[in-house]
């Protein structure tokens, strides 16, 4: 049963056809109506699947892809959807031929005729192809290619790990080539699938296997190989992941993958690359015929320099031996012993004068000493000291006798001009109650009492009368001698002026 006719209204969620609006009379066609038309023209007179070369043009991509396809008479717009986009094995861009396969479609709402595309290749190179190219320029803008990221490979591995088919005819060149070369190598199998389905998976878990257990294992490098085959064949060396198992592998990796002229992604960001596995084997494996030339050259450079060396050191002996300590060991002991017995008379001589110095330095030191003597020196400080003491207590007996003079003299004239010699010449003071003395008549009132001091005694009176007025003159009276008053002791505080203290010691 061949397939159906397109029909737009099954599509899911296509809008139900709208009733065909009759003809006007005048011919004249509503927008809608014109559209419908073309729909129609579309839906009913072009297949439901077309087949379309050109060229992409202005192509941006979202959630779903949008370009052009153009050739030189006509451009028509064309959409790849996002479920259609994840099965596309290349990215399409601005100038590239392709061939886009799709239906046709027609959105009245914008006018607009779309080329629906539900799967597109390349023209003039396989998907495949373009893939590949694709990828490479990405890994090599990351650096994964660049020379000064690969690991230089080890000189004398001790074990080599081969990640490869078991059954393949490249792990028996792995294992032929290495036996022979250098058997004292340790190999180690990791088998995996070089080509279908699941290749590229078992390729990247045998890796991530060796890089977490290399140091338990012992593996100094890593031959990723398999033989020749068909780019399908090779495709899972192409793989983005494989090449990230690759870069971040350790340890390093030598990938020989495929015939000579063959190039995979797994190549070109391994550390080493080679045509063939038997060239990989060859490149991590020392050859035990070229060390066994190596040592043995270096055992013939060994043996000339050892003769050599021997010659030399039997020319240096026989010059030895020719020298007079050697030729007449008892001449050369006899010349040694008359050299030691004058170093020995000299030894003597120095020790002699040396002696004799030191003594001489002693007795001068002595005689010093005994001209600083430290008893002398003492006795003759405490005789100055002695001396010393006895001056300053005759300078203080005489300062204080000078002092007792200047007193008694001081404390005669006191009592000679004091209070009591007055009142001793006749002389009386008449004080108030409150002690102040009675100077002017003019001061006093009637009854006030008063109190007189003599020179033996006092009395009290009261005022009767005032009369104001010049004092009488003092009567002349015989001058009596001073009485002898007490001597002030040295450093007693001096008595008050007249002017500050009455008679008895009251204020004035």
């Amino acid at each position: 049963m061949g397939r159906l006719p397109f029909d737009p209204g099954k599509m899911r969620g296509a809008k139900p056809p709208k009733a065909a609006e009759p003809a006007p009379a005048d011919g004249v066609l509503t927008v809608s109506r014109l559209a419908a038309m073309i729909r129609a023209v579309v839906d009913d007179h072009l297949p439901a699947r077309v087949r379309v070369v050109g060229e992409v043009s202005g192509a941006r991509r979202s959630t779903h892809l949008y370009f052009g396809l153009k050739d030189a008479g006509a451009l028509i717009s064309a959409a790849v959807f996002a479920s259609n986009l994840r099965k596309l094995a290349f990215e399409p861009r601005d100038g590239q031929q392709v061939v886009a396969t799709g239906r046709v479609e027609f959105y009245e709402p914008q006018g607009r005729v779309t080329l629906i595309v539900e799967a597109l290749e390349p023209v003039g190179q396989g998907a495949h192809e373009l893939r590949f190219k694709q990828l490479c320029e990405e890994l090599r803008q990351l650096g994964w290619f660049a020379a000064e990221r690969k690991r230089p490979l080890p000189t004398f591995p001790r074990k080599v790990a081969v990640v490869t088919s078991r059954t393949g005819a490249a792990l028996q060149d792995v294992l032929d080539t290495m036996a022979r070369r250098c058997p004292a190598v340790g190999v180690v199998l990791v088998p995996v699938k070089v080509q279908g389905e699941g290749a590229a998976e078992q390729v990247v878990r045998a890796l991530a296997h060796l890089a977490a257990n290399h140091e338990k294992l012992g593996i100094d490098a890593v031959i990723v190989t398999r033989g020749g085959g068909s780019p399908e064949d090779l495709a899972a060396f192409n793989e983005r992941e494989v090449a990230r198992a690759i870069v971040q592998c350790p340890v390093p990796v030598v990938a020989a993958i495929g015939h000579e002229t063959d190039t995979t992604i797994a190549e070109l960001v391994a550390d080493e690359r080679c045509a063939t596995p038997t060239q990989a084997a060859m490149r991590l494996t020392p050859d035990r015929d070229a060390l066994h030339r190596q040592l043995d050259a270096l055992a013939n450079r060994c043996r000339t320099d050892l003769a050599r060396t021997i010659r030399f050191e039997r020319q240096r002996l026989a010059a030895a031996a020719r020298h007079p300590v050697l030729a007449d060991p008892r001449g050369a002991t006899r010349l040694a012993g008359e050299q030691l017995g004058r170093t020995r008379d000299r030894l003597a001589d120095a020790i002699h004068r040396a002696l004799d110095h030191a003594e001489r330095g002693t007795e001068r030191s002595h005689g010093a000493l005994a001209r600083v003597q430290p008893r002398r020196q003492l006795d003759a400080a405490r005789a100055a000291s002695d001396t010393g003491e006895i001056r300053l207590r005759r300078a203080v007996a005489t300062s204080l006798a000078a002092r007792a003079s200047r007193v008694g003299a001081c404390s005669q004239h006191l009592e000679s001009v004091g209070p009591g010699a007055v009142l001793g010449r006749g002389y009386s003071c008449t004080v108030r109650p409150d002690g102040r003395v009675v100077r002017d008549a003019a001061e006093l009132s009637i009854g006030d009492r008063l109190t007189t001091h003599l020179a033996q005694g006092s009395f009290q009176s009261d005022v009767a009368g005032t009369q104001p007025g010049a004092p009488p003159a003092p009567t002349p009276a015989r001058p009596r001698a001073p009485k002898p008053g007490p001597t002030r002791p040295s450093g007693s505080p001096r008595p008050p002026a007249r002017d500050q203290l009455d008679l008895f010691g009251g204020a004035g």
